[in-house]
């Protein structure tokens, strides 16, 4: 026990000693005899609000997700409401995917809200993600709550907390919950006294109004018409939008739907994949066996809260292929913007929403459209921020980021994986019956603008080790950064968080018009562009590798491509 830091004994001790159950007393006690290691990760810092909200392991402990957590934040977040709208009637929408101990998170949430005398707009039953998020403006709500750990592994939850406009909160209010939050010193100050007379159900007749929204952004009725039986595949990976999607592809008028029986039923052990994220090809196994045995035309999927969205399609060889994030969303870009030139409805009054870290050709195509392109930093909240700061005043036509999320219209405000299924859907239906497949349209795209090819690579650390480890790597490239890279020199540096761009061989320093944010962004002469995030939730770092070339003919799109892979490689070896 000496070992232990004893401000962390101190910490542990203050559970022991507070009003929690028996179980998780014993829980301590044990780590404190027999596992200081994981004592520590447990109790070494609170979770905070980052760009998921608060999200964490599930277990014992002030950094861990439990009722204890979830109950703090929320008498926080209480508190802040409390404040913020003084005398009103405050509602605040609850929801959650299939992740362990998500009713029991959802339902303390519940309680700890009405007991401080708010009304509760509670799903009956589990729904996406952004069906939340468009509760939150349906129901007049002040706030809303979506527990779930998104695409993260089995052991972990979380806490999504939204504000009035039906995105996650941003700055100055998830800063403002934080320091609620952290004047609660004791359980004793957590309101437990639940009122379930607060408590009102959302049924399902609210999933036929939110469809009807989706199916309000088809742009395509007569072609859909025309391609409606090519075979889909769906698979909600044992998360939140299993009757969601096929209900949205039905809606949009396609009618020869396969879902994936094996990952159909909600189940937060997630017992048919290593991960449940439809970024990794793995989680897609069972749905590119499905589509090669019904000969799909497209294969969709989602993560467990239904905001992300993979696609995969056959390539000019038969193969399925994935495409990725930076791909799905050039393709709904250019179709929007295409279709909207076509029926005349551009006017200078409409933009889009990029993040920092997703693919620049989409700022291409809108400015190829006379269409602003606004860039933001990673978080489909910073996307929300723009939506609502020009509502009234400019039109929102989508927007996304490489993480396989998009959002068509406004009528909701955070990624959206259910619309954004049936959208890729009517992209492939639109132009096969054009005589074209994807890759035939993304060369067409290419040709006009220029070919980009993007990679990822996630170093992940664990523990407190971890997280001073990744901070350390941060404060090096701020303080030493390299001079070049793969075989080319670095010729301009952006610090987010500083707010500065160097032009590397000037010197010159200008300065940065962006919220501050722990990003790093390094310019090759070579035209690649590299950008280093840590995390806002786990010990994590994530390298963005940008690279591009000029596409003389469709045709050579393979060979360009090949090109580029061996560039991506090596850059990615650079950072591995």
């Amino acid at each position: 026990m000496s070992l232990i830091d004893p401000a962390i004994l101190s910490k542990a001790q203050s559970w022991l000693d507070g009003n929690v159950d028996a179980e998780t007393k014993a829980s301590i006690q044990k780590l404190i005899a027999e596992n200081p290691t994981e004592l520590v990760d447990s109790f070494y810092q609170d979770l905070e609000f980052g760009t998921g909200g608060l999200r964490g392991l599930m277990g014992v402990g002030t950094n861990r997700m439990n009722v204890y957590t979830v109950g703090m934040a929320t008498q926080g977040l209480a508190n802040y409401l409390l404040q913020c709208f003084p005398g009103e009637k405050i509602k605040v929408a609850i929801t959650h995917d299939s992740r362990i101990n998500n009713t029991l998170f959802a339902k303390t949430t519940a309680d700890v809200l009405t007991a401080n005398g708010i009304t509760v707009m509670y799903f009956r039953e589990m729904r996406p993600t952004p069906m939340l998020s468009f509760a939150v403006r349906h129901y007049g709500c002040k706030s809303g709550v979506m527990i779930t750990a998104s695409h993260n592994p089995k052991e972990y939850n979380g806490y999504k907390a939204y504000w009035e406009d039906g995105a996650q909160v941003v700055s100055p209010h998830d800063n403002n919950i934080i320091k609620e939050v952290q004047k609660i010193t004791s359980f004793d100050q957590v309101n437990w006294n639940k009122n379930d007379e607060l408590i009102h159900y959302i049924e399902e007749d609210f999933d036929a109004i939110y469809l009807e929204k989706v199916k309000g952004l088809s742009l395509a009725k007569a072609e859909i018409q025309a391609q409606k039986s090519i075979p889909i595949v769906f698979s909600p990976i044992h998360g939140a939008s299993g009757k969601m999607v096929p209900a949205a592809l039905k809606a949009f008028g396609f009618d020869n739907i396969h879902v994936v029986k094996e990952q159909i039923e909600p189940d937060g052990t997630f017992p048919t994949v290593i991960y449940p994220n439809p970024e990794e090809a793995e989680a897609l196994t069972l749905s590119i066996e499905l589509g090669k045995k019904v000969g799909a035309e497209l294969v969709l999927a989602c993560d467990p809260d239904g905001d992300r969205y993979a696609a995969v399609v056959p390539n000019e060889k038969g193969e399925f292929e994935l495409l990725n994030g930076n791909q799905t969303g050039t393709l709904l870009s250019y179709y929007l913007l295409s279709r909207w030139k076509e029926s005349g409805k551009l006017d200078g009054k409409q933009f889009m929403v990029n993040t920092i870290v997703t693919t620049e050709l989409i700022n291409e195509i809108a400015g190829g459209f006379g269409v602003k392109c606004f860039n933001v930093l990673t978080g489909f909240k910073n996307i929300a921020a723009i939506i609502r700061d020009l509502e009234g005043k400019e039109t929102y036509i989508g927007g996304g980021e490489e993480s396989y999320g998009y959002l068509v219209g406004d009528f909701v405000r955070d990624k959206d994986g259910v619309s954004a299924c049936a959208m890729v859907a009517e992209v492939i239906a639109y132009y096969k019956s054009q005589g074209k497949n994807v890759f035939q349209v993304l060369a067409e795209i290419y040709n006009q603008f220029e070919f980009y090819k993007e990679s990822l690579i996630s170093v992940t650390k664990k523990g407190k080790d971890g997280a001073e480890q990744i901070q350390k790597l941060m404060a090096d490239f701020r303080t030493n950064p390299p001079k070049e890279m793969n075989g080319s020199e670095v010729v301009k540096i952006v610090d987010v968080k500083n707010s500065t761009i160097t032009h590397v061989q000037s010197g010159k320093v200008e300065n940065l018009d962006m919220d501050k944010s722990n990003v790093m962004q390094f310019y090759l002469e070579d035209g690649s562009k590299i950008s280093a995030r840590p995390s806002g939730t786990e010990p994590k770092i994530k390298y963005y590798f940008s690279v591009h070339a000029p596409l003389a003919d469709p045709m050579d799109y393979r060979k360009v491509e090949a090109q580029l892979v061996d560039k991506l490689e090596g850059l990615r070896a650079y950072f591995s």
